[in-house]
C-alpha cells in the first residue's frame, strides 16, 4: 500500500527527509489522472509574461487562488495525497502512483529544506551515482537535490551541463526554502509531460496533468517546453542549447481563443557571450544571458 503522509514546513525550520517515496506507474496512464502539483507565490517565482492570456480575465472560469486549486486536486485522492505547505512561499502536492508497475516512476523527497518532485526514470543513475560520490541507496530525487547543492555551492559545471548528462526521461520540481529558490526542468524525449501556468494572484503553477493546469489557470498555461530548464533567478532555458535564446509563440486553442505561449529555440538567435565557468557557474547564475525571464 502507497505511504500516506502529510507534513506542513515553514521556512527556517530545520527538517531532514521528510517522506521519501519510490513507486511505479504506467505508461499508458491517463492524462487526467492527477499526479503531483507544484505552485509558487509570484514573488518568489514570476512565471514568463507570455503565459499570461489577455482571454483569462474575459471567460467564465477564472483561474484558482491556490489554496483552491490545491483542496481540489487532493479531493480526487483523499486517501492517499500527501501536501507540504512552506511558509506563503509554496504548496506541494503528491499522489502515489498505482497499481506499482512499470518502467516509470514518480518520487518525492525532502532534505535539508530542499523538495524536489521527480518523475521518470535514469538510465545512467549508478554512474551518476559514482560520479557524485552519493550512496548506493540514492534514487534519482534524491540525486537531484545533491545536485543542485553542489551547483549551488559553486560547482564546477553550469546547470545545462549537468542536466544533459542525465540519461532518461524525466521531469522534476524543485524548491529551496532556505534559497527562495524554484528549479525546474523537462527532459527533451517527450517522454515525460509537464505543464506551467498562470493561477490566480498570479502565482506559478506547475503539474503533470493537463486537466489540473486547465482548472487552475483558464487560458493562461502552456507544456512545459521540452529540454528546456526554469529558474526562479535564471528564467528560462534551452539546456539542450544553451547557447540559444528561447522564443514564445502564442498558443490559440480550438475557440480559437489565445492561450499562454509555446517557448521554442530560436535557431536564429545565439547568445554572443561566453558561459561562465569554474566557480561562477551554479544554479543561481548559469549564464543568464541566454534565459528567457
Amino acid at each position: 500500500m502507497p505511504r500516506q503522509s502529510s507534513v506542513t514546513a515553514r521556512s527556517g525550520r530545520k527538517s531532514r527527509i521528510v517522506f521519501l517515496g519510490r513507486q511505479q506507474i504506467k505508461e499508458e496512464e491517463e492524462e487526467e489522472e492527477e499526479k503531483m502539483l507544484a505552485i509558487f507565490n509570484k514573488g518568489l517565482a514570476a512565471p514568463p509574461q507570455e503565459l499570461n492570456s489577455p482571454a483569462s480575465g474575459e471567460v467564465s472560469v477564472k483561474p484558482k487562488v491556490p489554496e483552491e486549486t490545491l483542496k481540489d486536486f487532493q479531493s480526487c485522492h483523499s486517501t492517499n495525497a500527501f501536501s507540504i505547505s512552506i511558509g506563503d512561499d509554496a504548496l506541494l502536492s503528491y499522489i502515489p502512483p498505482s497499481p506499482p508497475h512499470s518502467t516509470h516512476q514518480r518520487v518525492f523527497c525532502g532534505l535539508d529544506e530542499i523538495y524536489c518532485i521527480f518523475m521518470g526514470r535514469l538510465n545512467n543513475l549508478c554512474s551518476l551515482i559514482r560520479q557524485y560520490g552519493l550512496s548506493k541507496g540514492t534514487n534519482e530525487a534524491m540525486f537531484v537535490i545533491e545536485a543542485y547543492r553542489t551547483l549551488r555551492d559553486r560547482g564546477p559545471y553550469p546547470a545545462d551541463q549537468v542536466l544533459k548528462d542525465m540519461d532518461g526521461s524525466f521531469g522534476f520540481v524543485l524548491f529551496d526554502t532556505k534559497a527562495g529558490t524554484v528549479f525546474s526542468a523537462l527532459s527533451g524525449d517527450e517522454g515525460v509531460k509537464m505543464y506551467w501556468g498562470v493561477g490566480g494572484d498570479g502565482w506559478l503553477v506547475i503539474s503533470d496533468s493537463l486537466e489540473v493546469i486547465k482548472a487552475s489557470c483558464a487560458k493562461s498555461f502552456a507544456p512545459f517546453p521540452t529540454g528546456c530548464m526554469f529558474h526562479s533567478e535564471g528564467g528560462l532555458k534551452s539546456f539542450e542549447h544553451p547557447m540559444n535564446k528561447m522564443k514564445a509563440m502564442p498558443r490559440i486553442d480550438s475557440e480559437g481563443v489565445m492561450c499562454g505561449a509555446n517557448f521554442k529555440v530560436d535557431a536564429c538567435s545565439r547568445i554572443h557571450t561566453m558561459p561562465r565557468v569554474g566557480s561562477e557557474a551554479n544554479w543561481a547564475l548559469w549564464g543568464g544571458s541566454g534565459s528567457h525571464a
